[in-house]
């Protein structure tokens, strides 16, 4: 299986680098889930509202969430 190795700030398009920084400060550090899909910028700046819109609020747990997100990548045979 192909690997992609995730990109570092330095090595993402200037577009993107402000989400590095906001992700960061966020998380701590840059999941990898969002370095490799910085490969495409456009994607990527398209996600990360999509994301928060999906993790903020609502009645599930933040904790439920991410639950859900890996037991569907479980089920759909994601190896990451």
């Amino acid at each position: 299986m192909a690997v992609i190795n995730p990109l570092t700030k330095m090595d993402a398009a200037a577009s993107v680098q402000v989400l590095y920084d906001a992700l960061a400060q966020k998380f701590g550090f840059v999941p990898n889930i969002f370095s490799a899909m910085a490969y495409q910028p456009e994607a990527l700046s398209s996600f990360v509202p999509f994301f928060q819109s999906i993790m903020s609020g609502g009645t599930l747990a933040d904790r439920d969430k991410e639950l859900a997100y890996l037991a569907t990548s479980m089920f759909n045979g994601c190896e990451y």
